[in-house]
């Protein structure tokens, strides 16, 4: 069974580390995990939660209206593949449109971007490197808002 639930910035600490920071000297936590405004999701499979993202009320340059950033989505290796990224992002862009937001973006890196479009996120700007991460593009979503 698959349930989709608030968790806290801790909770996703493991997978942040073990995907997103594998091999690399990076903490897995992140400036803003802790602000009132921040929303951290987990997709569990059963009892196991197998997929962390982070959404973050954070204004870029790039755009205008109320925004929120897109951080630390990971899915557990067990669990990849299988359309969890697709599911959390679904829901948390519906529980944003409920908050009123206009635009959810990221930095994607390179190899998501395709995962990404699929979704109806578009690329803004030129590629940029991340230090000790790699190349990322920012992306974004409009979202309705009727």
């Amino acid at each position: 069974m698959i349930r989709i639930k608030e968790i806290t910035a801790p909770q996703a600490y493991e997978i942040r580390k073990d995907i997103l920071r594998d091999g690399i000297p990076l903490t897995e936590k992140m400036d803003g995990d802790f602000d009132k405004s921040t929303l951290h999701l987990g997709v569990f499979v059963d009892d196991v939660l197998a997929c962390v993202a982070t959404f973050m009320q954070h204004d870029s340059f790039h755009f205008s209206g109320a925004q929120y950033r897109l951080r630390g989505m990971a899915t557990h290796r067990a669990y990849q593949h299988q359309g969890l990224g697709k599911i959390i992002l679904e829901w948390a862009e519906q529980l944003l449109v409920k908050k009123k937001v206009d635009i959810l973006w990221c930095n994607a890196r390179v190899f998501a971007l395709d995962f990404y479009k699929k979704s109806g996120y578009q690329i803004i700007g030129e590629e940029f490197d991340v230090n000790l991460i790699g190349p990322h593009f920012v992306m974004f979503k409009k979202l309705k808002n009727d």
